[in-house]
């Protein structure tokens, strides 16, 4: 298919179908026939969560009316419709199930609430028998009289209204606050299972089908979908003055990609060659510029995306768009991309350096899916990890092309390497690919969105893009978005079309592709790879973080992995890649004798490397006279890799600990990230001890060098770090010397915030220092700071101004104000439920919050979970936030109970997985308290010579 928007009308629907009735609306019975089993014992076909195969989608023609106003009789607000999805049967049946959630249906001329007649006039349509709803497994289930003939197209009619609720998920309601006017967007989230919310639909990503879509909306309001609008009309229905717009049909698209919005909002424009580019928001945000950066960056990325995989923009618009209640950071909805306004929206005179690299990563992700994903789809939500871990690597690069003085790239080391290795070394994490069949309810789909698919699966992209080297990888992308446009594919294709690449190319490889990738793929977890300097024997295990827990679940490949190592000796970075084929085996080039080796050079492989301690020792003592001779994404990996080692008892807490002392004369910002990230489990577990003094010490004499440098470079905190990652270190030095004690960043934030409260018209406080100088006030003062806090909150008109503020007033030291904060969360007036998750978890995070959050959380689980859902609250990563500090046998039993509890009341949903994850990592916390708390303790107290400042 070319890029032409314009394509034939569709037929008009049949005379029969004009002559519905505009009977009441009424609810739908729940199956009246007796449900699951029928009298064969065979499960009926409305009980499987899966659609049969007897029916294609071909095109929906659906007309949908928002109301902006709540409806007086009900209460409510609501939104009315009628949709045509026209369906060729592939299989003789006389069964129509097609997916509906919450919807009511209107009874029609032929007293059911569906008609069916053949499209293009072939003969004549089976009459319903019957219809109803199967709320369990969420289809409208159409029974017919006789069955539908194979090679023929029907077309299935009905009228429904839904509820516009605020629930974030389907088509639902946003509200926002304009020049004192409270104002309303009707917008959408259909993705992954919310499709059906909005209409009847067959809702599973390998129905692709065209999408005609009408929206109704009050006049002076703008309505946008996938594609342009083609006819706008101003009429009357019902005696309502009313703007219909009909749009452009989309591309063949899966339903959850659909996007449709009606607002109050204008835009800022451009054209990028022949694609029109669109930001919208709200009118005062687009006055005030806040939509230029987003501007500005999206043609550059659209320019790299279409180069990179030498296949131009499928569309001819791109339109992206800010939103005040959104529940993901954003989605890549074909021609209509949707964003938390944080994600999207940049001011340069609040928002930080890291705002925008946000920004800038944000879009380059959800673009990159418009061809990998959108064009292309998986047939199934069992392989989620290609489609977001692909748009997470490739994220990187775009936004690299778009700012390349940030060196954006490295940063996938912290933000996904580093931080999905904790996850997949539980034995409770679990593979990239699952089985087809194991995903099959809405709440497990959702459980595939985690930290294991986006960036276990940026980072295993990355490997194989290095070991085949780019232009192979991308070479066998094009042929695969090429052969598989505008239908469905399984992760094996991709790795046959990369194969294909390889052969192309003459690249030597120990194995084909699948051979290689399926063990990275197939099985959880990863290997620790180690190295033997004094006899050049390598061998590789499954890395836990506990090594007393059972691995129970069986791999294909018994934890085993083809593993391609790139390594440095001295300094020097050696030839080709060397793949560990086995458990075992020698690589004689290894044994050192005086001098170093280190592996995997620049953490292109998904695995951690452990040495002999003489290796080690010597990879130390260069760290201390001469650091920059190692890589600076290898200074972080030895820490990061030293710290997991000893927590899974396989070199001593001791060496993990010296690898900090060299950061007295590091300034480099992934190495203290790092470092920071992996303390920050020594605090979690530390700080309600006695050893959290001494090390609060350390990290004190640590951190003030690095303090003083970032004084110097800008002159007295007066100019802003030339490089991107210099800024991010910068808001470590002051965060980390605030909080550890130095009493020169205390007073400097302190003064600040102070001159800022005297004069709330003019922050003066620097955009990238705004967290931490806002936390760091907010701690060491009280009411008043706090006050002044969450007044400045309630007036932000900027989101990421907003957002910071939200993440300081978690930081007091007052628990009456973090116990009233908590209940904000259960008020969206207050505290949007986007955002709620956030402040608890935020709370949790406070020394003096912790235990606050537990109990509130345990208190309020059901009502969050059964008025909030899974649309607005992120269960999980609320769980892993309240329970990080777990570490004592009382904790451990409480989540225990607190699991067996709602296991018999609410349930837990889509955060069973981080439940589970939950009880096993506290256990684990409590077995290296007991064994390492008093080693700890007692480097601390060696390390601490006179103090300073």
């Amino acid at each position: 298919m070319g890029k032409s928007c314009r394509v034939s009308k569709l037929c008009v629907l049949c005379v029969v179908l004009a002559l519905v009735s505009v009977a009441t609306i009424v609810t739908l019975w729940t199956v009246a026939l007796t449900g699951g089993e029928d009298g064969d014992g065979v499960t009926a076909p409305w009980d499987s969560h899966r659609l049969p195969d007897d029916l294609v989608a071909d095109h929906y023609n659906v007309t949908l009316w928002p109301r902006l106003t709540r409806d007086p009789n009900i209460g409510l607000y609501v939104f009315t419709g009628k949709s045509t999805v026209e369906f060729e049967c592939v299989k003789e049946t006389d069964l129509i199930l097609i997916h509906s959630n919450k919807l009511n249906y209107t009874t029609l001329s032929n007293t059911h609430t569906a008609g069916v007649i053949t499209s293009g006039g072939g003969g004549s349509a089976p009459g319903v028998k019957s219809s109803w709803l199967q709320l369990q497994t969420q289809y409208l289930v159409i029974q017919l009289n006789s069955r539908l003939t194979v090679g023929q197209k029907y077309q299935l009619y009905t009228e429904f209204t839904g509820e516009l609720a605020d629930d974030l998920a389907g088509f639902y309601r946003s509200e926002y606050e304009e020049d004192g006017v409270r104002k309303i967007v009707a917008t959408s989230q259909m993705h992954p299972t919310h499709a059906r919310k909005t209409f009847p639909c067959f809702d599973e990503p390998a129905m692709k089908a065209v999408f005609y879509m009408t929206l109704i909306h009050p006049r002076g309001t703008v309505a946008l979908s996938n594609g342009m609008d083609r006819e706008i009309v101003n009429t009357t229905i019902d005696g309502v003055a009313v703007t219909q717009t009909e749009f452009e049909p989309t591309s063949r698209m899966s339903s959850y990609l659909l996007a449709i919005i009606i607002c109050d909002y204008t835009y800022v424009s451009a054209t990028q060659g022949d694609i029109l580019v669109r930001i919208w928001a709200r009118r005062t945000a687009i006055d005030q510029g806040q939509g230029n950066y987003a501007l500005n960056v999206t043609g550059p990325v659209l320019n790299f995306l279409q180069s990179y995989y030498n296949i131009s923009y499928p569309l001819c618009k791109s339109d992206q768009i800010a939103l005040p209640d959104f529940y993901f950071g954003a989605m890549e909805n074909w021609g209509l991309v949707t964003y938390r306004e944080t994600k999207l929206l940049y001011d340069p005179s609040t928002s930080s350096n890291r705002n925008k690299e946000t920004t800038a990563t944000i879009i380059a992700h959800e673009l990159a899916h418009m061809w990998f994903g959108n064009l292309v789809t998986l047939r199934w939500w069992n392989e989620v990890w290609l489609n977001e871990g692909f748009a997470t690597y490739v994220s990187y690069l775009g936004a690299d092309h778009a700012e390349p003085s940030w060196n954006v790239k490295d940063l996938i080391i912290l933000n996904d390497v580093h931080r999905v290795f904790a996850v997949d070394a539980l034995t409770s994490s679990h593979p990239l690919s699952s089985e087809e069949d194991s995903i099959v309810l809405p709440d497990q789909i959702i459980e595939q969105f985690d930290v294991i698919s986006y960036s276990k699966g940026a980072a295993v992209l990355r490997m194989l893009s290095d070991f085949l080297s780019e232009s192979v990888f991308v070479q066998g992308l094009n042929t695969y978005l090429n052969h598989f446009a505008y239908s469905n594919t399984v992760g094996d294709d991709l790795w046959c079309h990369l194969q294909m690449a390889v052969k192309a190319n003459n690249v030597s490889l120990p194995r084909p592709v699948y051979d290689i990738m399926n063990r990275w793929v197939l099985q959880m977890g990863f290997p620790v790879v180690t190295i033997d300097t004094t006899t050049g024997q390598v061998s590789q295990k499954h890395f836990l973080l506990d090594a007393e827990f059972n691995v129970t679940v069986e791999s294909p490949y018994k934890y085993e992995w083809l593993i391609p190592v790139r390594w440095m000796k001295a300094g020097e970075v050696q030839g080709d890649i060397w793949w560990l084929m086995e458990k075992e085996a020698a690589n004689f080039e290894m044994r050192t004798g005086g001098s170093w080796v280190l592996a995997n050079v620049n953490v292109t492989g998904f695995y951690r490397v452990n040495y002999d301690l003489g290796n080690w020792e010597r990879l130390l003592a260069q760290l201390q006279s001469e650091h920059q001779v190692i890589p600076v994404i290898n200074r972080a990996q030895l820490v990061d890799d030293a710290f997991n080692l000893a927590r899974a008892r396989l070199v001593s807490t001791t060496l993990a600990l010296m690898t900090t002392s060299y950061l007295l004369v590091e300034t480099e910002y992934i190495p203290w990230q790092s470092a920071l990230d992996n303390l920050h489990y020594y605090y979690l577990m530390l700080d309600r001890t006695d050893v959290y003094q001494p090390m609060q010490d350390y990290v004190k004499k640590l951190v003030t060098p690095l303090f003083l440098h970032f004084k110097n470079v800008t002159s007295n905190w007066t100019r802003v770090p030339d490089r991107l990652t210099d800024q991010y270190n910068q808001v470590n030095a002051v965060s980390m010397a605030c909080s550890t004690g130095v009493t020169e960043c205390q007073n400097l934030t302190t003064a600040w915030f102070k001159q800022w409260m005297e004069n709330p018209q003019n922050n003066l406080i620097d955009p990238n220092l705004r967290s931490a100088v806002y936390c760091s006030a907010v701690a060491a003062g009280d009411e008043a700071e706090w006050e002044f806090g969450w007044s400045q909150f309630e007036k932000a008109t900027v989101a990421s101004e907003a957002s910071k503020l939200m993440s300081a007033l978690a930081c007091t030291a007052n628990e009456r104000l973090l116990k009233r904060y908590l209940s904000y969360t259960l008020n969206p007036e207050r505290i949007r439920k986007q955002d709620a998750t956030s402040v608890i978890t935020a709370v949790a995070s406070n020394r003096a919050g912790q235990s606050l959050a537990w109990a509130f959380v345990r208190q309020q689980w059901e009502y969050m979970f059964t008025q909030y859902g899974v649309g607005s609250f992120s269960f999980a990563s609320m769980i892993n936030g309240v329970t990080a500090r777990f570490s004592t046998a009382a904790e451990l039993e409480q989540l225990q109970q607190f699991v067996e509890e709602q296991n018999g009341a609410a349930g837990f949903g889509s955060a069973s997985l981080a439940v589970d994850q939950a009880v096993e990592r506290t256990g684990a916390n409590i077995a290296w308290l007991q064994q390492n708390k008093e080693e700890v303790g007692d480097w601390f107290n060696g390390q601490t010579g006179p103090q300073t400042h």
